[in-house]
């Protein structure tokens, strides 16, 4: 980027800035939504929940199908999505969408 570039397009930095961590926060809000164990424990809670009579029957079943299928088809989870825990995976870069002019 050049001098000239840079100086006209620094009052859009706070907004880059701005999307480049509303980027990451989603990433790792999907991370944290699909992980197996989170999905496991949400299960758990589930069971509880139907257990002390707070969710009837058919809602119960509504959630665990919902929540079973997440765990049973991974290829359902959006593109990019992995369950990786390892830092590394954490800050891979996010695939965008190239767009057509």
């Amino acid at each position: 980027m050049g001098i000239v570039s840079g100086l006209l397009l620094l009052p859009l930095a706070p907004v880059r800035g701005t999307a480049w961590i509303a980027d990451h926060l989603l990433q790792e809000a999907r991370r944290q939504f699909y992980d197996p164990r989170a999905v496991q424990a949400r299960l758990s809670a589930l069971n509880r929940a139907l257990d002390e009579g707070d969710i009837d029957e058919a809602a119960f079943e509504r959630e665990e199908e919902r929540l079973l299928a997440l765990l049973e088809h991974p290829a359902r989870r959006p593109a990019g999505h992995t369950t990786a825990t390892a830092p590394a995976a954490l800050m891979a870069p996010a695939k965008r969408k190239k767009r057509r002019v």
